[in-house]
């Protein structure tokens, strides 16, 4: 049995000029104990389709269904299946960490479960928080808080929407530490992210989503391998000839330029050079999930790329 099924799922919204498709006929399965991620600009549709697998949207058409519980027909039983991280900030500010977990456990109806809970609260650095009122924690505290929640009654499907957006390092080690820790344990993660470095690290298979459609479907390394190219990474002051800034991904003072072979790198940095353009740190490199993802948006006509069962 699938840990999470989408099948042919659609979501249109009406707005003042018509009908907008935030989804069309999105279909994939996550395996139970699968470390998954879902892709995409802002935009694509992906807190769409998180919303329709937790229960707070509805689908226009299609079927989302978690452990074999259809979140719309059996929509308890599908809740009690999934530990949702939200990319908001939402809390209750009258209690404390402690309190917040015990009531998160009561709506599941677990009881006696100080043990999970301090055992969540000491691998997420939050005991020295447990009486610590919501309102007085930072920002990242609040966001930790959030994945105890998520995880307080041992969902076999943990959902992570964006959870380390605006956190600090420490708190990504640990997040990521003990959701690897969970994973290895049987539990299925869904992550969307836009550190596209951690989703190369953790998910063994991706799905990319562009205005509502997938795009690509495929084991992360299958993904990796069909990149074949290399990557030509240097820095730089100068401005880049019109036909090398076409192809370049340029952050700051830092260009990043794709070159298929060793002679394609020789003549890039001729043209470089021939155009007076001064570079330092010149470092070759293989395309990684970024360059992937980028080459994907660009290329991708709403048909699914490199699908796999």
């Amino acid at each position: 049995m699938a840990a999470v099924t989408f099948q042919s799922v659609s979501k249109t919204f009406a707005t003042p000029h018509g009908p907008f498709h935030a989804l069309s006929g999105v279909s994939f399965e996550i395996a139970e104990g699968e470390f998954f991620g879902l892709l995409g600009p802002n935009g694509a549709g992906k807190t769409t389709l998180i919303s329709i697998l937790a229960g707070l949207a509805r689908a226009s058409s299609g079927r989302v269904s978690v452990m074999g519980h259809d979140v719309q027909e059996d929509f308890a039983g599908a809740r009690r299946m999934l530990g949702v991280v939200p990319q908001e900030l939402v809390y209750d500010p009258f209690f404390s960490v402690r309190e917040t977990l015990r009531l998160q456990s009561g709506y599941f109806g677990v009881k006696n479960n100080d043990r999970w809970i301090d055992e969540l609260l000491e691998h997420l650095g939050l005991t020295d928080k447990a009486d610590a009122n919501m309102r007085q924690l930072s920002g990242g505290m609040k966001r930790r808080v959030l994945v105890a929640q998520a995880l307080v009654h041992k969902p076999p499907v943990i959902v992570l929407d964006e959870p380390t957006a605006g956190v600090d390092v420490e708190l990504r080690q640990t997040l990521w530490q003990f959701v690897s820790q969970l994973n290895r344990q049987g539990h299925a993660v869904l992550l969307t992210t836009h550190y596209l470095e951690e989703a190369e690290a953790l998910c063994t298979r991706l799905a990319m989503l562009k205005h509502g459609h997938v795009v690509a479907l495929a084991d992360t390394s299958e993904l990796l391998a069909q990149a074949s190219t290399n990557v030509l990474r240097f820095k730089t002051d100068d401005a880049l000839p019109e036909d090398m800034a076409r192809l370049a991904r340029v952050t700051g003072r830092v260009a990043q330029i794709p070159a298929r072979n060793a002679e394609e790198i020789e003549q890039r940095l001729a043209a470089l050079r021939a155009a007076g353009v001064h570079v330092e740190d010149v470092e070759i490199r293989k395309a990684d999930l970024e360059d992937v993802f980028i080459h994907v948006m660009e290329t991708a006509q709403d048909d699914t790329v490199g699908v796999t069962a």
